[in-house]
């Protein structure tokens, strides 16, 4: 029994995922995501009891590996390696969670009204331990001088764009979806990009 119920969650988070960064959260109504996942109604309410806690459900799958990505960056003293891991681990988060990613790019950009008030501060939380460590390796010289929220901002959005534009992306490509090999190139060219620009000694 408890093999169902998590096949059937996870279905509904997956339609759920694809619904809420199709249409947004205020135009996705529980009654679609139930008719998409080919799962009743009541048994939609049953496992998440309301729209919120799909959403939530649905934003999770992306904060935690968001939150979990800037670990190299508190832990690892070379700002080198810490750079080259958060970039590698921010693309990958793109390529394995693009849905989730548009979801919660949606809801940043238009005003975070529907994000959880303890999601909001852990990601404060990060962000601001994030400019922390390029601030202090800026002042023990192993890096120049640099605006550390306009570097943190830098990275963010060139590893986010291949989630959150990947039509774009893949248009200009000409490819139907980006592979391995690309999330590779990319990687290998925004840590060289970041690591030059940052005059890493």
């Amino acid at each position: 029994m408890s093999r169902i119920r998590q096949k059937n969650q996870d279905r509904i988070i997956e339609v759920a995922c694809r619904l809420f960064a199709e249409q947004g959260y205020a135009a996705t109504k529980m009654a679609d995501i139930a008719k998409a996942a080919d799962i009743p109604k009541p048994n939609v309410f049953y496992y998440f009891s309301a729209k919120d806690n799909l959403y939530r459900a649905v934003l999770d799958t992306v904060i935690q590996p968001l939150l979990e990505a800037s670990q190299p960056i508190e832990q690892l003293d070379d700002p080198a390696e810490a750079l080259t891991e958060y970039i590698k681990t921010k693309l990958r988060i793109s390529r394995d969670h693009p849905l989730a990613s548009k979801v919660f790019a949606n809801e940043v950009m238009s005003g975070a009204n529907y994000l959880p008030e303890d999601i909001a501060s852990e990601l404060l939380k990060q962000s601001e331990m994030i400019m922390g460590k390029f601030t202090y390796w800026s002042e023990k010289g192993y890096m120049a001088q640099l605006p550390a929220h306009h570097l943190m901002f830098t990275i963010w959005a060139a590893t986010q764009t291949y989630a959150d534009f990947s039509w774009q992306i893949c248009n200009v490509m000409k490819k139907e979806r980006l592979d391995d090999r690309d999330f590779e190139e990319a990687a290998n060219f925004l840590t060289q990009f970041v690591i030059n620009g940052c005059q890493l000694r």
